[in-house]
């Protein structure tokens, strides 16, 4: 909850830093415990709802009245944490004026226990979705890998096979053509040389003669 209740007061930074420049400008560029005070008054003069008017109450011990705008002249000092806080003096710890920091730059969702129900929801859908791509992953590229896998190992072990019976059968038909043509050559060239030396022999002599 800590870790959330973090990210709620960065969020609400932001909205202020962003309200700032906006319709209440003049309340919120440099604010202080009366222009946040006034502030209020005027937000809860608009229709509150009744999530701000808990946190009003909460906060000024008080329920807010149209009628006792005097009265609430007094609860400046309430509004110093909030002050601080937008300020970037202080880190505040009271929930209650945290929310009312909320309320004066209207930012959503609030109170804190909606932004922390939301956060828990976001969280649970984000597991949820890892969950379901880790299955979807393990039912069918896992399965596909295995597969494929498999498809590759039998694969490696047919080539080789292939391969051998390739080059066997070129071994063979080496050798088979090698039976046939071999001794026709040596036929071929003994003869040859033999009608070479009878022609030698009959130049010699003829020319003795």
């Amino acid at each position: 909850m800590n870790n959330t209740l973090e990210e709620y007061k960065k969020a609400i930074k932001i909205k202020y830093e962003i309200e700032k420049e906006g319709e209440y400008f003049d309340f919120l560029h440099h604010p202080s415990r009366g222009k946040l005070r006034d502030l209020c008054w005027l937000i809860f003069e608009d229709n509150p709802t009744q999530d701000d008017l808990k946190v009003f109450r909460n906060l000024l011990c008080v329920d807010f009245d149209y009628t006792q705008k005097n009265k609430f002249k007094n609860q400046k000092d309430k509004f110093r944490p909030i002050e601080t806080f937008f300020k970037g003096e202080t880190d505040p710890s009271n929930i209650d004026a945290i929310n009312l920091a909320a309320v004066i730059v209207d930012f959503q969702p609030r109170p804190f226990k909606k932004f922390n129900e939301k956060c828990r929801i976001e969280e649970a859908k984000q597991i949820k979705n890892v969950v379901e791509n880790v299955t979807a992953e393990i039912d069918g590229s896992g399965i596909e890998k295995t597969v494929l896998l498999k498809n590759e190992n039998e694969e490696s072990k047919e080539v080789p096979k292939k391969r051998n019976l390739m080059l066997n059968l070129k071994d063979l038909f080496s050798i088979k053509v090698a039976q046939k043509i071999y001794p026709r050559k040596i036929i071929t060239i003994a003869v040859g040389a033999v009608a070479l030396v009878s022609s030698a022999c009959l130049y010699f002599v003829q020319k003795k003669n």
